[in-house]
């Protein structure tokens, strides 16, 4: 019997990266999954590969009725959720002269507002001793050059941890936030940063980082399920998986 076996989770932007790698992990353990998705191709190679204990779902968390979508799934698959997962965002880099509204839109749209929606419509599923985890990021605490637009939206999520974790607190639910550094995931690919420049901007990276490398999407994924179930006299908390790179 899975260590999970009979628990349940829904995961935003599930279906690669840190995401993916929580979907895996709670699956192998037993639990039954559902993850959203924005790329025909990754969602069902994600389903393929979770098997039978998940559901794959398209789904741009920054729209309402696609996340009406992702309810109605939940309820008729999981019948409840122990496990919300709020993984979905983007990385959009810029100087800050070079911010335009798209881009501050963008990020604001998926990494906030779409973050606070996927909770408020979900928690409704949630029962007494569930948890909620954003995933939010070292930017959030520390700045960066190029980061101001996606700084701005990964700290409004770790506000967004503080306030949901009170205000769902009688309902006993716990909210929590992790907050990876670099982490090896597609990110630099979706990002706007120019192919010729990634090598040189993860290796920036990679070199601020005091443990000199990389996180692995699965190390975060272990961190966001231990905030989920293990950590049961937490909330409101924020969790750094980032190497040491964040401050002391």
């Amino acid at each position: 019997m899975g260590r999970y076996e009979g628990k349940t989770a829904v995961i935003t932007g599930g279906t690669t990266g840190i995401g993916f790698s929580t979907a895996k992990l709670l699956v192998a353990e037993g639990a039954k999954v559902i993850v959203t998705g924005r790329t025909p191709a990754t969602i069902e190679a994600a389903e393929k590969e979770l098997g039978a204990g998940a559901r794959a779902i398209a789904a741009d968390t920054s729209k309402l009725a696609d996340l009406d979508r992702v309810v109605d799934l939940a309820r008729t698959n999981l019948g409840h959720i122990d496990f919300i997962f709020v993984n979905a965002g983007i990385a959009k880099f810029a100087p800050f002269e070079a911010v335009d509204e798209r881009l501050w839109d963008e990020q604001h749209d998926i990494n906030v507002r779409g973050a606070f929606f996927a909770v408020q419509k979900l928690v409704p599923l949630v029962p007494r001793g569930g948890a909620v985890v954003l995933d939010a990021s070292v930017v959030a605490v520390k700045g960066f050059p190029a980061t101001t637009a996606y700084a701005a939206s990964k700290a409004a999520l770790r506000s967004l941890g503080r306030t949901l974790a009170t205000e769902l607190l009688p309902r006993g639910i716990r909210v929590n936030v992790v907050s990876p550094g670099p982490i090896t995931t597609p990110i630099f690919e979706k990002s706007n940063v120019p192919p010729e420049a990634r090598a040189a901007m993860a290796e920036q990276f990679r070199e601020g980082v005091p443990m000199k490398r990389f996180g692995l999407p699965e190390e975060v994924a272990r961190a966001a399920v231990f905030l989920a179930f293990d950590a049961t006299f937490t909330t409101g908390a924020d969790l750094p998986v980032d190497g040491g790179i964040g401050p002391l």
